[in-house]
């Protein structure tokens, strides 16, 4: 198995259309690790990792987001895999 860490930043209107819970529930879904939560500007970060072709996935649903979002613009970065030891999948609350 490849492993592949990400950190992502969306933008459009993705904040109060339960985005954070939706990505979630996709993190969960594919099993991938990482954490979700919102900025002061109004878009989303996370970090995911996980099985490459799990994070790609995820990477999809981003662009998607949830029913109510717009999805403006996901920028992504790739990162070492220092965070697979993350555990489970977070909602962070600033």
């Amino acid at each position: 198995m490849t492993t592949k860490t990400i950190h992502a930043i969306v933008k459009g209107r993705v904040q109060g259309v339960f985005f954070r819970s939706y990505t979630q529930e996709e993190a969960v879904k594919y099993g991938v690790n990482g954490w979700v939560r919102n900025l002061p500007d109004g878009s989303v970060e996370t970090l995911i990792s996980g099985d490459s072709a799990q994070v790609d996935r995820m990477i999809s649903w981003l662009h998607q987001g949830s029913p109510m979002s717009e999805v403006r613009e996901v920028i992504i970065d790739k990162r070492d895999n220092a965070d697979r030891l993350l555990q489970g999948f977070e909602i962070k609350y600033a």
